[in-house]
């Protein structure tokens, strides 16, 4: 199930600004998105993101002192104590708006994104978890990662607590782009600004919407 929020009164359009104080977007057809084994890749493009702040700082350093820890299997998810993850905010520049998906095990809204699997091109890795999750190819995607999260995963029936090393990306959806729902969801959701501050939504969450909408997140 998909739905739109605040579909009746949308608001113009709105121009959102370029996230990280202009940072440059990629085309599909520039951007590098294939596979990509060898983790010295990811280190690659954790070491060319600038982080904005000193949380942001810490965050990223504990990335890359887990990629110390794990040299061989920190993009996989037989690395029990965590993996890398990637994921995207999908937005639609001319309606104003962003995809959620309402997370199946995790009952929670979230952005796309998921479990590297052994592919250490996190960007491709974003990329492909946006078109399996929510359906639709994106039209750009920023050139390097806006914001980076660690974060807890409860245990469940044959999978202890771990954690996920996610690093995350704005895309940027074409005119006319239809979702379509994965296994992955319980429900798609496109959300305004206004909408999704109604969501108690993760603070890293929010983090993505502030980077993505600016003054139209923070007003």
């Amino acid at each position: 199930m998909s739905r739109e929020h605040e579909s009746s009164s949308r608001p113009a359009p709105l121009a959102a600004p370029p996230p990280h104080d202009g940072m440059p977007e990629l085309r599909a057809e520039t951007a590098r998105l294939e596979p990509v084994p060898d983790l010295a890749y990811a280190r690659h493009i954790l070491e060319r993101y600038s982080p904005p702040d000193p949380d942001q700082a810490a965050m990223r350093a504990r990335i890359l002192a887990f990629l110390d820890e794990h040299p061989a299997d920190a993009h996989l998810r037989t690395c029990l104590a965590g993996h890398l993850t990637a994921s995207a905010l999908l937005v639609d520049r001319a309606g104003g708006r962003a995809l959620l998906t309402f997370h199946r095990k995790l009952g929670r809204w979230l952005q796309l994104g998921g479990h590297c699997d052994g592919d250490a091109n996190l960007m491709g890795v974003a990329w492909r978890e946006t078109v399996e999750e929510s359906g639709i190819v994106p039209a750009s995607i920023t050139a390097v990662p806006v914001d980076v999260d660690v974060h807890a995963i409860p245990a469940r029936p044959g999978e202890p607590e771990h954690v996920h090393l996610d690093t995350r990306y704005i895309v940027y959806v074409g005119s006319g782009a239809r979702e379509r729902i994965s296994a992955e969801s319980l429900e798609l959701g496109w959300f305004t600004p206004r909408a999704a501050r109604g969501l108690e939504l993760d603070p890293s969450l929010q983090r993505l919407f502030a980077l993505a909408f600016g003054a139209a997140w923070s007003g």
